[in-house]
């Protein structure tokens, strides 16, 4: 079988610890060594001098918009009328150095039963660029009134559950969907935002939404929420995924429960990291977000606890809109961002150049943390692994141009910024589905 080599690159790799100069083997879909630098020979050679080689990068929180294929008919959207499509996001992926993503469930239909999840898990095969997982719904329709087929959808490959959009609020509902999870050992991501506190709310509760004349959301709609996922773990032993961790209050009540229950992972966005409220102060809703923006401290509160562990994993929550819906007013436009393309390069300047955060500890937080945050073995480089592979040139100088893209949307927050770090190849199962051609 044909030997592809990654040769001379700074292996980072999280599983082992390894953070040293050396050579991948990789034979059919399969890592078949990692020895030192120089030591192997292949029939096919990429030269990684100056480059990082890490595990294939896993998202767990993107937004691929197109519904399930067995829903065509049934009030779906015609996939030319929609903002992002497995096929285009799952290229998107690629780009941005993701080998592996999960699919969030609230589309139009949303994926909430055993058939659906199956037809999206094959449509993100046919899409031939990075690997999708699919999460099923967590009640039937995301209405929030029953659990919905979660044994069903678990048979059918879904990896995680989640209402993700909205949280489930009926109390007794939620604890009897955990309950069916844990029974299932598959995690529930948990979008934490309290509606009763939301209201209308558009941004953040401060003097940026009187500023702007919006209303505002407080941080103790996020923080409510999460303290009540968190002991709802506790109670029913599920895993509970907290997702787009955003106020300096969320990531205490993640800490504190950290100390009590195993089962709590959670995340952080590039935009909650590198974005505060003040964002929003010429009114562009491309700035406006769910969970929204916060303040510089509530920044930094999220960047502490992704240095010091409590945030297990980052997440892009890319999540694309047609440019004429974000044209809309504060009040009218919808919340989201896309991140796919842009992420990478805004966790290097974010948190390696500016929080200080070790390459080996960054890898980990796109590899093995959203691993387990899905509850799936994390992505090694080691002999016999699936040979998913990122290979990132740490110091290439690029300017975020979203129209340049794979992705359909444009939605960028970081738009026009100049930055450096890049994703230059990404291999899944021993395939280079994305290569990077530079001068």
């Amino acid at each position: 079988m044909p030997r592809t080599l990654l040769s001379g690159g700074r292996i980072i790799d999280p599983a082992s610890g390894r953070d040293a100069p050396g050579d991948v083997v990789i034979e059919g879909n399969r890592i078949a060594a990692v020895t030192e630098a120089g030591a192997a020979e292949a029939e096919t050679r990429f030269d990684c001098t100056g480059l990082l080689v890490l595990p294939g990068l896993v998202d767990p929180h993107v937004h691929l918009r197109e519904p399930p294929p067995v829903a065509a008919g049934a009030g779906a959207e015609a996939t030319d009328s929609l903002p992002e499509t497995i096929a285009t996001g799952a290229a998107a992926a690629a780009a941005g150095g993701f080998a592996t993503v999960c699919a969030m469930p609230n589309t139009q239909p949303p994926v909430d039963s055993a058939e659906a999840v199956a037809a999206t898990i094959e449509r993100g095969r046919e899409a031939g660029a990075a690997r999708v997982l699919v999460a099923g719904c967590l009640t039937r329709g995301r209405a929030g009134r029953e659990p919905a087929d979660l044994e069903g959808m678990r048979r059918a490959g879904a990896v995680a559950f989640t209402d993700d959009g909205s949280d489930v609020a009926d109390d007794a509902v939620f604890e009897a969907c955990l309950r069916e999870a844990a029974r299932l050992d598959v995690p529930v991501l948990c979008h934490c935002e309290d509606a009763t506190l939301v209201g209308g709310g558009v941004v953040h509760a401060g003097p940026m939404a009187e500023r702007l004349g919006v209303p505002g959301i407080p941080p103790e709609a996020k923080v409510a929420a999460v303290r009540r996922a968190c002991l709802a773990a506790e109670r029913t032993g599920c895993h509970v995924h907290i997702m787009h961790v955003s106020t300096e209050g969320a990531v205490e009540q993640v800490r504190r429960a950290k100390r009590r229950v195993a089962a709590v992972t959670a995340e952080a966005t590039p935009h909650h990291l590198a974005l505060t409220v003040d964002a929003l102060a010429g009114g562009d809703a491309v700035f406006r977000v769910n969970p929204p923006l916060r303040t510089g401290r509530d920044a930094e509160a999220v960047a502490a606890g992704v240095r010091d562990g409590t945030i297990d994993c980052l997440a892009s929550d890319h999540a694309p809109h047609p440019a004429s819906a974000k044209a809309r007013p504060l009040t009218q436009a919808p919340a989201g961002m896309i991140g796919l393309e842009s992420a990478l390069a805004i966790y290097i300047d974010t948190l390696i150049r500016t929080q200080g955060l070790e390459w080996l500890d960054l890898a980990a937080r796109l590899t093995a943390g959203p691993a387990r945050a899905l509850g799936l073995a994390p992505p090694a480089l080691a002999a016999e692994a699936p040979a998913d592979v990122t290979v990132i040139d740490p110091e290439a100088r690029w300017r975020i141009e979203p129209e340049r893209f794979a992705s359909r949307a444009r939605n960028c927050p970081f738009a026009g910024r100049e930055v450096r770090g890049q994703a230059i190849r990404t291999l899944v199962a021993g395939r280079t589905v994305f290569e990077r051609f530079t001068a």
